[in-house]
């Protein structure tokens, strides 16, 4: 039996939870430990696991721990389970440590807790709630190659799973782990602006999810550049042109380069 150990289980951890219970492997017993109880007992009632009493628990146990916590309590959970980390690796019995915490390296988090464990950091993003995410996994050199496989398969239920050089993390952060958020203000802006021409609230905003949605499904369908798909939408003289003109006006691309370069900025700055 391999148990899968979980510290925290807030949105991305039980999203995360979620994808492992559902690998359909028997032979996997999930623990949750949560600073909000209550919060770890939903998660275990929803995904079939069991509920420990607290993250030194969570590391004696764990053949996976996933650190599911937010970067600023991270160094305070490492200092916690170091000695337990410590003892596991001198006994050869050394746990994977899973984080999933933005701007937190693998030295670092190698640093925080004494000992060369080893770490698979992942950055997931909002959509593998529903099983549709981008999750970027980098490697510390004491991770075997069968070892990122099992991290890759219990994950896989996520979304699609990449592996990335830990130097690209943080724009990864920017890009896909920010990224949801800037999408979902696109597609409010898009409603409002169905709305404003006359177009039923519920109607726009369906409108606009399929056309995103649609849109890029294209780009991952045809492997086409997006700036070619656009080109075959727009018409000389046409609406498409007129729109994006306005947009332009407004330094729409500049503003979405800076957005992403923001996040990927603070992404750095957590670590």
């Amino acid at each position: 039996m391999k148990t899968i150990a979980f510290i925290g289980s807030g949105n991305m951890g039980s999203a995360l939870i979620k994808a492992v219970s559902g690998a359909g492997n028997s032979q996997i017993e999930i623990c949750i430990t949560d600073a909000d109880n209550e919060k770890a007992k939903q998660a275990a009632v929803a995904f079939n696991a069991k509920v420990i009493a607290s993250n030194t628990e969570a590391a004696q146990k764990g053949d996976f721990i996933f650190l599911a916590v937010k970067p600023q309590v991270t160094r305070q959970v490492l200092a916690e389970i170091a000695p337990v980390l410590k003892k596991r690796l001198k006994s050869k019995n050394a746990p994977v440590l899973v984080s999933i915490a933005a701007g937190w390296s693998i030295a670092k988090l190698q640093q925080e807790t004494g000992v060369k464990i080893p770490v698979a950091r992942a950055m997931p993003n909002m959509p593998a709630l529903i099983g549709r995410g981008m999750i970027a996994l980098s490697a510390s050199d004491e991770l075997s190659s069968d070892k990122i496989d099992e991290v890759k398969d219990l994950l896989k239920g996520a979304g699609l799973v990449d592996c990335v050089e830990e130097k690209h993390m943080d724009a990864v952060t920017g890009l896909s782990g920010s990224g949801p958020a800037f999408v979902f203000l696109f597609i409010e802006a898009l409603c409002d602006g169905a709305v404003r021409a006359g177009l039923p609230r519920d109607k726009a905003l369906a409108y606009a999810a399929q056309t995103v949605l649609g849109a890029a499904a294209m780009i991952q369908e045809t492997g086409d550049h997006p700036g070619a798909l656009k080109d075959m939408v727009t018409s000389p003289g046409g609406t498409t042109i007129a729109g994006i003109a306005a947009l332009e006006e407004s330094a729409f691309r500049g503003t979405v380069i800076k957005a992403v370069e923001a996040a990927w900025k603070r992404s750095i700055e957590l670590g």
